[in-house]
């Protein structure tokens, strides 16, 4: 089991959960941020400090955001298990489905000063 990082994290990319995460398993894609599901502990330090509370637990994950567990896992395979996101940095690539999206959260990066 893992923790997931939904929509609301598209466009976003706040990284409070990457501060917050004790085994550096939050990596940075280049529109939204991605939990590797073989590094995650589960320990839950990310969902409370995610401030558009896009972490979800993996069977937690709303219907509408289902994709985006597989979104996760799938962001991984040509990467492998690099062993914790300090060691990648960004990384200039989404998974397919998040890269084809319109741009996300609008209303959330204008009332915060992101654009």
């Amino acid at each position: 089991m893992t923790y997931v990082i939904a929509q609301p994290c598209v466009d976003v990319k706040d990284r409070a959960c990457v501060a917050e995460c004790p085994v550096d398993c939050i990596y940075e894609g280049a529109r939204t941020l991605y939990i590797h599901p073989d590094e995650c502990v589960d320990c839950g330090a990310c969902e409370p400090v995610c401030p558009t509370e896009a972490i979800y637990y993996e069977d937690d994950v709303p219907e509408e955001w289902s994709d985006y567990y597989r979104a996760n896992v799938d962001f991984f395979k040509d990467l492998g298990s690099p062993g914790g996101a300090f060691n990648t940095g960004v990384l200039d690539f989404d998974d397919p489905m998040i890269a084809a999206l319109p741009p996300q959260n609008e209303e959330y990066r204008q009332e915060h000063g992101l654009d």
